[in-house]
């Protein structure tokens, strides 16, 4: 068949287009420069082609407590176990250098941030910038793992996503893991009696958090449009508020993925049903509406971290095992050789299957 040239070209990229949207859902082209920008679309992320995309990897902690000696290695084990993403624990003092550890503001910390996802851009590796520690909202005093972020959070997260903002490769977390609050001050903040910390005059901490809501609006005015990440309550593991009135609004960004942290001892603990009973419950009806990450699980003792995974590919959901680090538990590596543990051999075995699925 003769056709005019023009004509001939339009029906070929066409063609093109077409034969792209029909890859595999986890893939990402190897021959694409750089990393594809995400975006929420329905209950998955998506790559400008279209194409759907499910992300799996590792959390690579010690930032939050040092300047991170193995970082760069870890990366790259990271990327060589077939992780196509990885997640970094941030405080919100170390960013500014409200610790004695440095005397330069922060600027050595922010580098090394910054460098970390160069590293882990240039190996196919998105990265999730996760404010894992804060202070209660006061520089350099109660630096740790709190109920909420706190009104320091703000200018973090407006100092970050302005850094990293429209960067392809970064996702922001707004928060590690929320909890004992409710709903509404999840979303629209409040103040937080966090029961577990005291104050400088030995009173139980109180302090005002300005919410989820607040936070992704600060990310937004930046320009940013980086999907962003939102953990639910019960330390980030029930998510059943999302879909009852309390889901994020995004009309300026790139979208909302909702995060869940699996662990055994939720079961044992807290809600004393089956496992599955409780994802089905607490999971499962978000996912059907929004895209879910796992954003952390593990178990060092049993193949529970292997049922995870399989609940996750089940329904569809990206997953990041806890963690790449032989001294935060539940650990994937013995040593700094990397020699991983049983759960690690799991997870790297889990990794495997699912770069490989996406090729």
């Amino acid at each position: 068949m003769n056709l005019p040239s023009a004509i001939y070209s339009r029906l070929v990229q066409a063609a093109g287009l077409f034969i792209c949207c029909l890859l595999s859902a986890d893939r990402l082209s190897a021959e694409e420069p750089g990393l594809p920008e995400l975006k929420v679309t329905g209950n998955h992320l998506t790559i400008p082609s279209g194409a759907g995309v499910r992300l799996h990897g590792v959390n690579i902690p010690s930032l939050e407590w040092s300047q991170g000696d193995h970082l760069s290695n870890s990366v790259d084990v990271a990327s060589a176990w077939g992780a196509n993403i990885i997640r970094l624990p941030l405080s919100e003092d170390r960013w500014f250098g409200h610790t004695p550890e440095k005397q330069d503001g922060g600027a050595q910390y922010r580098q090394t941030v910054t460098n970390f996802v160069e590293n882990a851009a240039a190996k196919k590796c998105y990265v999730i910038l996760d404010l894992h520690w804060s202070d209660g909202g006061v520089w350099g005093e109660h630096i740790g793992q709190h109920y909420m972020p706190d009104d320091n959070s703000v200018p973090f997260w407006k100092e970050v996503s302005a850094a990293f903002a429209n960067n392809p490769a970064v996702l922001f977390d707004l928060y590690n893991e929320p909890h004992d609050i409710s709903w509404d001050v999840w979303r629209n903040g409040g103040v937080v009696v966090d029961e577990t910390s005291k104050a400088n005059d030995g009173q139980t901490l109180r302090y005002h958090t300005p919410g989820m809501q607040k936070l992704l609006d600060i990310c937004r005015d930046q320009g940013a449009r980086n999907v962003i990440v939102a953990g639910g309550l019960d330390w980030a593991y029930d998510l059943r508020g999302v879909v009852d009135g309390h889901a994020l609004d995004d009309p300026k960004g790139n979208g909302v993925v909702y995060s869940t942290h699996i662990y055994p001892m939720k079961t044992w603990y807290t809600h004393g049903t089956t496992k599955s009973q409780d994802w089905d419950r607490l999971i499962v009806p978000v996912s059907e509406k929004y895209p879910v990450i796992v954003g952390e699980f593990g178990s060092s003792t049993t193949n529970y971290a292997g049922k995870v995974v399989e609940f996750a590919n089940q329904n569809n959901l990206s997953w990041i095992a806890w963690c790449l680090h032989p001294y935060a538990r539940p650990i994937l590596i013995r040593d700094w050789d990397y020699t991983p543990t049983k759960y690690g051999t799991i997870i790297k075995d889990a990794l495997h299957s699912a770069a490989v699925a996406a090729q």
